[in-house]
């Protein structure tokens, strides 16, 4: 008999089946890391369409409050100041957005809230202003993105 690694018939065997239980787990296991891999992209882009939103909605703002005339009436200078706060308050939620996990989900759970608070309070004030109705309706896009990114949130 020839000794050496292919002598004999000891040691592994040249096939290994599995048998159906491990199959079973196996594929469970796979699974569960497609549906993470599925749900950490739809974070990924929930949060990614949230940050867009909320760079939209700061941008028709502050071109909005730009527009108005600082010494107008009462109904002007609440507009401008909604804008300008809206403007503030996406560009604030649109960098927590963009950090790299550097706030707690309570925290980006809290900002979110209050971006589309603001935003949906700011699209309320714009839609009594004639000229407005674009930056309303970026506010409450952005106010949607928040509430949908909100949702992905656990």
């Amino acid at each position: 008999m020839a000794a050496g690694f292919g002598a004999g018939r000891g040691g592994y065997p040249r096939r290994v089946t599995w048998t159906p239980s491990q199959q079973g787990q196996q594929s469970r296991q796979e699974r569960q890391e497609r549906e993470h891999q599925q749900e950490l992209f739809r974070f990924l882009e929930e949060r990614f369409a949230c940050a867009q939103a909320c760079t939209e909605c700061a941008r028709s703002c502050a071109v909005r409050a730009s527009l108005v005339d600082p010494d107008g009436t009462e109904q002007q200078e609440l507009a401008r100041r909604k804008g300008i706060m809206c403007a503030e308050v996406c560009d604030a939620t649109c960098r927590v957005l963009s950090e790299e996990n550097r706030q707690d989900e309570d925290g980006i759970r809290v900002q979110l809230e209050w971006c589309r608070t603001v935003c949906l309070e700011t699209a309320h004030v714009f839609d009594a202003y004639p000229g407005a109705e674009e930056a309303a309706a970026a506010c409450r896009a952005c106010a949607r993105a928040c509430t949908t990114f909100l949702g992905t949130l656990r």
